[in-house]
């Protein structure tokens, strides 16, 4: 078996007990070991003199040892080491407390390399717990770069910076180059050996630049390949469904009650245009709350069905399936589409007609839920399939979904929006189309972040605004992790508020409720029978009540940017002047710089590009149930240019190799699929 997958137990310097530790850290195997990078470095390479030392900075220093340690006992229990040392330009002194074994390294006159932070007390320059070793060439703690290492209780950095060390001389030459030579060789890129050992420990700056260049452009080629592949997959199968030029769409166009902006109509062109080929369609229609994505959806659906074809549409919640079955049949009963709603919350026998009606064909357009996936659930002849809010669906339930059809057309929607960069690697296997133009007379939503004091003021302000007819929304704190505790919360919260809005109509709304529960609740807001909704962020997807003009958002600190844009797109959606107030304890730079940029912009697009800057990709959008690979060292926001790169590199590979299927490709495209996994498994592309 290759070494580089065995036990990391086995490396120098581990064993049985530290394995434990490492495995806390993702770390099982010698590989995971050696592409277990960094997170930073300190340069401990050029040397300080003692006269230009200052307070608080660290500081290199290369000394004599210059008097006799001194011990003292200040109280039982605590010594403290004391030990002169100069370098010609001053005297400093170095100090540990209870390390009387550091005793045995402290020889008077010898030459010693020191590390540490810089303390000036009773007028001396002092060192505390500084790193210190003899200069004697071998620079392992002081005269180097340092790399610095994400940790766990039961590690510190010099064990693993040993450990990572032992097994890079173990199995560095064992690490297979994927890339081929020739794109090595013309992008003067570090071998993979090399990028390996300069990545853990670089000598210069300009070494670890170019060790992360290779690390970082290898992780991108992976990804923007095992997207194509995945893309490819379905076309290089079958062929998909060819619908027809329906011309009555433009007569449904002009019966709307409003006129499409120009980007719903370029979308829809480009929607049209897809669905006429013989290609099978998978499209991603990304665009900000309120920016009328549904009515493209319907055209697409009209232009199905009108083919001779089923559609089919899932959404994350019971409520927002409603909505969209409510807004397609009231568009649609005119031209005979019989649409129907599938959601657990109906009774068997009406479940059993429509599963039924489905599977002979009389119905055209079914919406629903996660129930659309369940084996019961057949078509006569499905040709589209719409998912909104992708993010809610992992690529299983998606991918399940289509299985329902033969090779029918995709129609992705989001309303969550992500810079264009990063939505090519999260939605990499589908085409993009952004809805990027509100329709003309939207108010602008006033936002406002405030303190916890305000709440009073904030308060009167709901119970004004209720008087004159409108409704409010109030979010409860987020709480990590924890259904219990969130629920906890908002109960909490609701109590409170309950005896503050005493002369209201309050309601409560939380994850742990029933699905019918929740209908109920967010159905009597709907209607006006409730005044003040108190909620979790469940309300966060898609629910559209034009008469609720106020949103509170209680620590609105503890929520990333592109969340609280979600929940401010709650409100807007009437003809009332709509308020978002968000209530934030965070005391740091970066929490009241993000409060400013919801105050400043209601751009989702500048507000996710500013998310993705302040938080980076991890925590911006969870890849994991895209079934992504996570990127290790690869930072999508700040290497642009190496993503670019990556992307002409990927694309110089496919038009030489389009499927990765010669004996050049062959380490590329294995490593592909163990990046992968059953997503991409089953290609066999002979």
């Amino acid at each position: 078996m290759n070494s580089l997958y065995s036990s990391v137990q086995y490396i120098k310097g581990v064993g049985p007990k530290r394995a434990k530790v490492l495995k806390k850290m993702g770390i099982e195997n010698v590989r995971d070991l050696i592409y277990y990078f960094p997170r930073s470095y300190e340069d401990r390479g050029s040397f300080n003199k003692i006269k230009d030392c200052k307070n608080d900075e660290k500081a290199n220093l290369k000394v004599k040892i210059s008097g006799a340690p001194s011990i003292s006992r200040p109280r039982r229990g605590m010594s403290i080491i004391k030990v002169p040392v100069s370098d010609g330009t001053g005297v400093a002194y170095l100090v540990w407390f209870n390390q009387n074994y550091i005793l045995d390294s402290l020889k008077m006159g010898s030459i010693i390399k020191v590390s540490g932070k810089i303390k000036m007390k009773y007028g001396q320059i002092q060192i505390n717990s500084p790193a210190i070793e003899k200069d004697d060439g071998q620079n392992k703690r002081v005269g180097r770069i340092i790399p610095i290492y994400p940790l766990t209780k039961g590690i510190s950095n010099n064990e693993i910076m040993k450990i990572v060390e032992n097994a890079l001389n173990a199995v560095v030459n064992e690490v297979d180059d994927i890339l081929p030579k020739d794109i090595v060789e013309s992008l003067k890129l570090y071998s993979i050996q090399n990028a390996l050992v300069n990545i853990h420990f670089p000598k210069t700056r300009s070494d670890y630049l170019k060790a992360k260049q290779r690390l970082a452009l290898e992780e991108f080629l992976l990804l923007q390949l095992g997207l194509y592949l995945i893309k490819h997959k379905n076309s290089h199968k079958s062929q998909g469904i060819k619908f027809d030029d329906v011309i009555e769409i433009k007569e449904f166009i002009n019966k709307l009650p409003f006129s499409l902006t120009k980007a719903q109509q370029k979308v829809f062109n480009e929607i049209s245009k897809d669905m006429e080929s013989p290609k099978v369609m998978s499209r991603l229609v990304q665009g900000d709350v309120g920016s009328g994505k549904t009515i493209v959806a319907i055209m697409a659906m009209f232009k199905a069905i009108r083919s001779g074809y089923q559609a089919v549409m899932m959404a994350p919640t019971e409520i927002l399936a409603t909505q969209h079955y409510e807004s397609i049949s009231e568009m649609l009963d005119d031209y005979g589409i019989k649409c129907e709603l599938l959601i657990g919350n109906i009774s068997a026998k009406k479940k059993n007609d429509i599963l039924k009606r489905t599977r002979e064909g009389e119905i055209d357009i079914l919406v629903g839920t996660h129930a659309l996936i369940q084996d019961t659930v057949k078509f006569n002849k499905l040709g589209l399939v719409i998912t909104d809010e992708q993010h809610r669906f992992g690529v299983k339930q998606r991918a399940l979904l289509t299985q329902k059809g033969k090779n029918p057309d995709v129609l992705v929607m989001t309303a969550t929006p992500i810079p264009r960069t990063l939505a090519l690697i999260l939605y990499g296997d589908l085409d993009i189309s952004i809805i990027d133009e509100l329709p003309p007379g939207r108010k602008k939503i006033e936002t406002y972040a405030t303190i916890a004091k305000m709440k009073n003021r904030v308060y009167n302000f709901i119970k004004k605004q209720v008087k004159e007819g409108r409704q409010a929304y109030i979010v409860c704190p987020l709480v990590e992790d924890s259904e219990e505790l969130s629920l906890q919360s908002a109960t909490e919260l609701y109590n409170s508020l309950k005896k503050y809005f005493v002369d209201l109509r309050s309601g409560l709304l939380h994850g742990k409720m029933k699905g019918k529960e929740k209908d109920n609740i967010m159905n009597e807001f709907k209607k006006g029978n409730i005044d003040v909704l108190v909620s979790t962020t469940v309300i966060e997807v898609g629910v559209n009540v034009p008469n609720a003009n106020i949103i509170v958002i209680e620590n609105a600190e503890r929520f990333g940017l592109a969340q609280l844009h979600q929940l401010r797109g709650r409100v807007g959606r009437g003809e009332y002047q709509s308020y978002c107030i968000l209530i934030s304890e965070g005391k740091s730079q970066i929490a009241r710089e993000r409060m400013k940029i919801m105050e400043q912009t209601t751009d989702g697009f500048v507000i996710s590009e500013k998310d993705l800057k302040l938080r980076g990709p991890g925590e911006f959008f969870g890849t994991r149930q895209h079934g992504l690979p996570d990127l290790k060292i690869a930072n999508i926001f700040t290497d642009m240019k190496l993503l670019k790169l990556s992307q002409k590199v990927a694309s110089y590979i496919l038009k030489q190799d389009q499927y990765l299927q010669s004996k050049k490709y062959t380490k590329l495209k294995e490593h592909i699929i163990y990046m992968f996994g059953d997503r991409i498994e089953d290609i066999t592309l002979s």
